[in-house]
């Protein structure tokens, strides 16, 4: 299958967590009736927010790049008060750091049972105290679902596809819809631009 993605000029993985800079990753949700929640590598550099070697993957909001050490303030606050003054849309960003995307492909608790990585969904909570409110979820039989809760993110196994899951809607009801969703096949492309 051909994944369309841009690349750009760049130094390896390991350079990006010397003195110079932090690679991440930004994931845009878009707001629902907007009819805009895709993103690309020229409207990043548009944004004039100073972050290098920007990447998208599949231009649907999901983005790499790196942010200088001297980048100031809040990286997906900055983003969505860009994305509202140049593009008009009203959008959550959540940035997760290279690392965080390499221990949440890394540390997949149903790599043994998610034999389809498009139903097994990483959900990354708005803020790291809202993953709290998945807690009572745990103590529910899902079967043949299966929820479980990682450091940053809830993985949700979703056996029989997104759109009959009765866990992805009371995890989305729990975080009030404040969280956002990828599935395990587009983290695991992420991970690989961060670390190509």
């Amino acid at each position: 299958m051909n994944i369309p993605v841009t690349r750009f000029p760049r130094v390896s993985f390991n350079q990006y967590f010397g003195a110079i800079s932090c690679q991440s990753v930004c994931i845009v949700l878009g707001e629902a009736g907007r009819g805009r929640a895709t993103t690309n590598n020229g409207e990043m550099d548009g944004l004039s927010l100073g972050f290098r070697d920007v990447q998208t993957l599949l231009n649907s909001g999901n983005i790499v790049f790196s942010v200088p050490n001297n980048s100031r303030g809040d990286v997906a606050t900055r983003i969505e008060k860009a994305l509202a003054s140049r593009f008009g849309v009203n959008s959550r960003v959540t940035v997760l750091t290279g690392n965080e995307v390499a221990a949440v492909v890394r540390g997949n608790p149903f790599a043994d049972v998610a034999d389809n990585p498009s139903r097994l969904l990483v959900m990354v909570p708005r803020t790291r105290s809202d993953q709290g409110r998945l807690k009572p979820l745990l103590k529910k039989r899902w079967s043949p679902e299966a929820l479980a809760l990682g450091k940053r993110v809830a993985y949700l196994w979703c056996a029989n596809g997104v759109a009959d899951s009765t866990l992805w809607v009371e995890v989305d009801r729990a975080l009030e819809r404040s969280g956002t969703a990828r599935n395990m096949a587009t983290m695991t492309r992420l991970l690989a631009l961060v670390e190509g």
